[in-house]
């Protein structure tokens, strides 16, 4: 028996894989460390998608390498020689390898290396958890995607899409909301094209989730807009749930129809276009999330504008700003890089567009008032999630898991501020 610490970084994928590995340690008869100071075996759940993040893995394997380290997640896959450069006695397990977890393990507590990145059989649905969030049930429905996009380092990780049966994820869901948890993530590499390998498809996995006859709210985590064509009606309807986030997280990631032939996304801006004013005219009060690019190696000057466009057009209420930094193994990470300080430029453009759109989005919420499910705790302020997944503080003492009658008073662009109403 030893005491385990447990790390997780990136996705909402990586931290239901620390959940299951966690659930699987104290399956094991081993227990769980409150830090990595008092760990006799430290575990760390990476993320390699960019390289600001690598770096941040490398320099939490370099701390906690004093102890038997596994490293398990997307860097060991994708960057094996970048994981034993700077720990080279690390065990390392893949992404899709949970089911050799206890294996690994006991290995490592031996002193013996072993390194387990081959994808197993394992389904990640209904394994044990131990969950991070008492509120939150985070239920992966696939693994790997479809796309083969050029920047993007996680198909090396994860592979070919996989997707989990819906009896499997209705079962794990019910247990979920019967454990205690107001809110279900339904998160995948890419949720978009869920189920096209087993004959289903999106939309009639969250009808079918939202037939469970209990009290919790769904959130559809990220698609790749290239999928929304094949499956916009569907989702369309399976939105009128009320069960169902008023939410979408859609990354566009370029205005620029040129560079997005060229990072192989299989879309164009106009479908993220259409996505944006379809659901919002349906809906009305509609969260879009997106994620930009700037800097791609292709992207000139009349591309990046191309963007400031469709972002000044589409009006997201979420932008998640990256810079273009070259991953090993990508197609993109062999075309000619565009000069540092052009990046800089267009990233501190794009951010401050982001900005004053999302405090004007927030700022048409003020006099809403309507239920607010409270789930989670930061810095010792409780946050909640309105129906459109918005998010909403308040000064009144509020418990985790709690759901709220408020009316909002203010906002900011991070959010919404309000007070309980009777």
């Amino acid at each position: 028996m030893a005491k385990i610490w447990v790390e997780a970084h990136g996705c909402s994928a990586s931290f239901a894989d620390s959940e299951m590995i966690s659930g699987l340690i104290l399956n094991g008869g081993h227990t769980l460390a409150q830090n990595s100071t008092e760990s006799d075996l430290n575990l760390i759940v990476t993320c390699s998608v960019k390289d600001a993040t690598a770096n941040k893995m490398v320099y939490r394997i370099k701390k906690m390498k004093s102890k038997p380290l596994v490293v398990a997640g997307c860097l060991p896959k994708a960057e094996q020689s970048t994981v034993e450069r700077f720990s080279p006695n690390a065990s390392l397990l893949g992404p899709n390898s949970l089911g050799k977890t206890l294996d690994v393990i006991s290995s490592t507590l031996k002193g013996i290396k072993k390194i387990e990145l081959a994808d197993s059989d394992l389904s990640k649905v209904g394994l044990p958890k131990v969950r991070l969030n008492s509120v939150v049930g985070i239920v992966e429905i696939a693994s790997g995607c479809m796309s083969k996009c050029t920047f993007c380092q996680t198909k090396l990780s994860k592979g070919d899409l996989r997707s989990y049966r819906i009896g499997e994820i209705v079962r794990q869901v019910k247990h979920d909301v019967e454990d205690g948890c107001g809110e279900i993530w339904l998160t995948s590499t890419d949720n978009g094209c869920y189920g096209f390998d087993i004959g289903t498809n999106l939309p009639d996995l969250i009808e079918n989730v939202s037939q469970i006859k209990r009290d919790f709210m769904i959130r559809v985590g990220m698609m790749n807009p290239m999928y929304m064509p094949r499956i916009k009606d569907g989702l369309l309807k399976a939105y009128e749930n009320a069960k169902v986030f008023k939410f979408l997280h859609i990354p566009v990631q370029s205005g620029s129809n040129q560079v997005l032939k060229e990072m192989k996304r299989g879309h164009t801006a106009k479908v993220f276009r259409d996505t944006n004013e379809t659901f919002r005219k349906k809906f009305g009060r509609f969260t879009i999330s997106t994620d930009i690019i700037v800097g791609f190696p292709t992207e000139s000057e009349e591309d990046f504008i191309q963007t400031i466009d469709l972002i000044n057009e589409t009006r997201p209420d979420v932008i998640n700003l990256s810079r273009y930094s070259a991953r090993p193994g990508t197609n993109a990470s062999k075309m000619n890089q565009i000069d540092v300080s052009d990046i800089k430029r267009r990233s501190k453009v794009v951010f401050e567009l982001a900005s004053k759109i999302s405090h004007e989005r927030n700022l048409e919420w003020i006099g809403w008032k309507g239920d607010v499910l409270f789930d989670e705790i930061t810095d010792e302020i409780t946050k909640g999630r309105n129906f459109a997944y918005k998010s909403v503080v308040i000064d009144e003492n509020v418990k985790i898991g709690q759901k709220i009658k408020v009316e909002i008073t203010k906002a900011t662009k991070y959010g919404l501020y309000g007070k309980a109403i009777s």
